[in-house]
């Protein structure tokens, strides 16, 4: 797989962080693998907590001349000096983001396994859609986005186009080919050293 063609890695935070030692073990992995992009994806509601995360983990990434967008919060957003927000509801809510947040902030949308509703949110000034999960138990119907959606959205659309959900070695190699980036977050923290963990989850890419 050429260079140019190689998927980039969007690295997903726990959904609980302890930042007296998340901040090291994040940036151990951004120095261990090329990541384009981090999605804080917190479990939080309090906006202090929130907060305190992404000041830590936008100074490793931003150290590193990685982006940093999180889930939904647009006033967070501005508020810390991060690059934009990762929408989890769709189309819906893209073009007040993009009207919010401006035309240089990233503005993306997870979409299910819905080819419309990706449809809609690159229609709408999406910077990217998500589609997932590729793997694992599924939506909550046990649904999993198709190989062949990411086949079709790479022939058809340009906007670019994420997998996530349930990656594993095995998916890397497969949806490689028909997808812009691979969206990994719990597949790797779990593990003792997460930096190696991701290594071998996306080793086939090169």
């Amino acid at each position: 797989m050429a260079a140019k063609d190689r998927p980039q890695i969007t690295l997903i935070t726990p959904a609980m962080l302890d930042l007296d030692t998340f901040p090291d073990r994040l940036a151990l992995v951004l120095d261990t693998v090329e990541v384009a992009c981090l999605r804080l994806s917190l479990a939080s509601r309090d906006t202090d907590s929130l907060g305190r995360a992404a000041d830590a983990c936008r100074l490793v990434a931003h150290a590193r001349d990685v982006a940093v967008v999180i889930d939904n919060h647009l006033m967070l957003a501005e508020r810390h000096g991060l690059d934009g927000v990762h929408l989890t509801d769709g189309a819906r809510s893209v073009r007040k983001a993009r009207k919010d947040l401006g035309a240089d902030a990233i503005v993306g949308a997870f979409c299910g396994i819905s080819r419309h509703e990706g449809i809609s949110a690159g229609e709408a000034g999406a910077d990217y859609v998500a589609f997932g999960p590729i793997g694992g138990e599924g939506l909550g119907d046990g649904s999993l986005a198709p190989f062949e959606l990411f086949e079709w959205w790479s022939e058809m659309i340009e906007v670019p186009v994420i997998a996530e959900g349930g990656v594993t070695e095995a998916l890397v190699a497969r949806f490689g080919p028909v997808t812009d980036f691979f969206a990994v977050g719990e597949e790797i923290w779990a593990a003792t050293d997460s930096a190696q963990s991701l290594k071998r989850l996306v080793s086939c890419l090169g």
